[in-house]
């Protein structure tokens, strides 16, 4: 016997089936239409995917019918949802390794003879030349650290601007924090010092982020994603300015 559970989507009765680990395990080999292959999903994950796909399949009909998930677990357009899903989770996971394999995902301190490389090897790449002696390079570090797992269609790197004096003189630097922003290897902007920041050491990792985003050199987060960024930021702050005091007491 299933336990019935029964829940109301847009005036729609729905009767939720608990299934089976016979249920759960059919659900686990709908990928591309195929009931061959299994997913790595758990059954959490599994059951609750079930369950919503099950909602907007019922949202879709007429008032007050009732929708057994024993009856949508053949259905094919059910089904279809579900591949689909899989597939595009599945498409991400790839193109995250990808990405990750190239360095990104974290923020990483490279030398002037990488430099190069770094830089054309990624559609989009920001670029942190600092001096360890300054208090504000310290504070961008704290910053894009935070933001490089977050925009993993991003490289974050930074450069110690002493030992690359030819990119330096390349590019320009003559500012320091000096953030420059590429595109296809390409320099495309920069953000020097803390201007554009409210001038103000205290600035949020939000307010950096913003700023990223409106450059145009990392996406918005999706609708939906976890942000607690007043939490976080406060916390960033209360981080960064325990992290400096402490390599100022120790200089």
């Amino acid at each position: 016997m299933h336990n019935m559970d029964a829940t109301i989507v847009n005036g729609i009765e729905i009767k939720l089936v608990r299934q089976t680990n016979k249920h759960i395990r059919n659900a686990a080999r709908i990928v591309n239409g195929s009931r061959n292959e299994k997913l790595s999903l758990s059954i959490d994950d599994q059951r609750m995917m079930i369950e919503v796909l099950a909602q907007e399949k019922a949202a879709s009909n007429s008032n007050n019918q009732e929708v057994d998930l024993d009856e949508l677990m053949d259905d094919p357009e059910l089904e279809k949802l579900h591949a689909d899903r899989i597939a595009s989770l599945k498409k991400e996971a790839e193109k995250r390794q990808v990405l990750q394999r190239k360095g990104h995902g974290e923020y990483r301190e490279i030398g002037e003879g990488d430099f190069l490389g770094e830089v054309t090897g990624s559609e989009k790449v920001i670029g942190h030349f600092y001096h360890k002696e300054f208090y504000r390079c310290k504070i961008i570090d704290k910053h894009l650290k935070a933001l490089a797992p977050k925009h993993i269609d991003t490289k974050f790197i930074k450069v110690d601007a002493e030992n690359a004096p030819f990119f330096v003189t390349k590019l320009g630097v003559k500012t320091l924090p000096c953030v420059i922003l590429f595109r296809k290897g390409i320099a495309i902007d920069r953000v020097v010092g803390f201007q554009d920041l409210g001038g103000k050491d205290d600035f949020t990792t939000k307010t950096l982020e913003l700023l990223l985003i409106k450059k145009g050199i990392i996406s918005e987060k999706k609708e939906g994603e976890d942000d607690k960024d007043d939490d976080y930021d406060e916390s960033m702050r209360r981080t960064v300015r325990t992290s400096v005091n402490t390599d100022s007491d120790s200089d």
